[in-house]
């Protein structure tokens, strides 16, 4: 058991997508944008490198393939993990793409095939839950969450079997109330997966031009391409009850990351976890000659300059090359590379940063 290969696929979507980021997207990926100091993809990245015989990470995605390029070298030098980029030619949906590439995700012959979305945030107990999986058998094991009933529509929503676990019913943002328990977004499969994908384009082949599917996979008339393969309404909904797929739920934060504000919230969560992972990357000051006075949880790249009047925290995270002048004060923002924050003169200023930092920067006097 303990020889068995792993590898995992982190989906970044395209330019098409992350319309939310913009203007910030049109010269970052949204996959690119720093949530605690660390782009957004590296935080899933980071929870891939702590499973057991991580063999690679395969990041999926439509972006062009130099807007990866920098950041796939260095993440795969600093972890030493072979991570890498696969272009799709067009959206395929989640499934789909994992069916296009098979044979490159499957070269080292892994026994378990993780499947991430970029776009998600938290704690991410992958090892535990391939744990899980194996104990569960079956396809595939998912993570879940409990949510309030008023927010459980806005995702998938799903009913497990709470003594084994199995996933017995399972529905895409339904139009009515399910089940408190949702979809994370975050997965683990046997390479079986690709023979459920295989039979659901199997039975598009057999079907007349309007991809009327049957119930075995397709509950109702697809409205998409005849090459796009969903993983929730395509895959999972139709093996659900079958002893096929799996929950596991995780009692720790999650958020999807799906706009400016949540993006926000995310790099709040980040830094508070650097308490138990990464402590080392708190930033600490005293309002000495030398340091300015760091409150909460502070991530500051080390090429920054702040002056020692300035005041920053909680939740900040500043990129590199920002200079912040004499009695700035920053409040829950994150600031992009390059920017310098400084005050006008006048006693109190608000100033809201909205090109290169994210969010609202406090500047006043101190």
């Amino acid at each position: 058991m303990s020889e068995e290969k792993v590898v995992a696929v982190i989906m970044v979507g395209g330019p098409t997508k992350g319309t939310r980021f913009r203007p910030l997207s049109f010269n970052t990926p949204k996959p690119l944008i720093p949530l605690a100091g660390q782009p957004m993809i590296h935080h899933p990245i980071s929870a891939c490198k702590k499973i057991s015989n991580l063999a690679q990470i395969f990041l999926i995605g439509f972006y062009e393939e130099r807007e990866f390029a920098l950041y796939v070298s260095s993440i795969s030098s600093e972890l030493k993990i072979p991570v890498r980029y696969l272009k799709e030619d067009k959206p395929h949906g989640s499934a789909g793409a994992l069916y296009y590439f098979r044979d490159r995700i499957m070269e080292e012959k892994p026994s378990h095939v993780f499947l991430l979305n970029c776009d998600v945030c938290c704690s991410f107990p992958l090892q535990d839950i391939l744990d899980a999986h194996r104990r569960y058998g079956g396809v595939g094991t998912m993570l879940v969450i409990k949510v309030s009933a008023e927010a459980a529509s806005q995702f998938g929503e799903l009913i497990a079997d709470p003594d084994t676990k199995e996933l017995l019913h399972y529905t895409e943002k339904p139009e009515t109330f399910v089940s408190d328990l949702i979809n994370c977004g975050v997965y683990v499969f046997t390479s079986d997966i690709f023979k459920a994908i295989e039979g659901v384009y199997e039975q598009m082949r057999e079907t007349s031009s309007n991809y009327q599917i049957s119930n075995h996979f397709l509950s109702a008339t697809r409205s998409v391409p005849a090459d796009f393969v969903r993983l929730d309404q395509d895959i999972l909904s139709p093996l659900a009850g079958k002893k096929q797929l799996y929950t596991y739920e995780n009692k720790d934060f999650w958020e999807q990351i799906k706009t400016p504000g949540k993006s926000l919230k995310c790099s709040e969560l980040y830094l508070s976890q650097f308490h138990q992972t990464s402590p080392h990357l708190l930033a600490s000051g005293d309002s000495t000659n030398k340091k300015p006075m760091i409150v909460g949880d502070v991530y500051i790249h080390p090429s920054v300059k702040i002056h020692p009047t300035a005041k920053i925290g909680p939740n900040v995270s500043i990129s590199a090359n920002v200079r912040v002048g004499p009695g700035v004060r920053l409040i829950s923002c994150i600031i992009l590379d390059d920017v310098e924050i400084k005050v006008d003169g006048q006693e109190f200023k608000l100033v809201e940063i909205t090109m290169r930092g994210l969010g609202l920067a406090f500047l006043a006097r101190l």
